[in-house]
């Protein structure tokens, strides 16, 4: 096993997808949508996450950049341990 910088998730790099803000917000939870999110340039998989319900995560919506969002939370990034990586965000 070799050590590395990169972040861990379920996803491995090969399937990652880079998504532009118009992508994105396709992917907000509703109507049988997946609940993609945003932050710090990469895209996580909340649609499984018990706390992205309709891809609503108090007030903050799925589909979304929720950098600043989650920078001012009281949990920060520690809300998205455990979702899966499965794109980067398109600058």
């Amino acid at each position: 096993m070799s050590s590395s910088s990169v972040a861990t998730s379920s996803s491995s790099p090969a399937t990652t997808k880079n998504f532009t803000l118009d992508e994105l917000a396709q992917y907000d939870g509703k109507n049988g949508n997946d609940a993609y999110v945003a932050v710090e340039g990469i895209v996580y998989d909340g649609t499984n996450a018990a706390k992205w319900q309709n891809g609503n995560h108090y007030g903050v919506q799925a589909g979304t950049d929720c950098t600043t969002a989650i920078s001012r939370s009281p949990h920060g990034t520690s809300v998205l341990d455990g979702l899966s990586i499965v794109g980067t965000l398109a600058e």
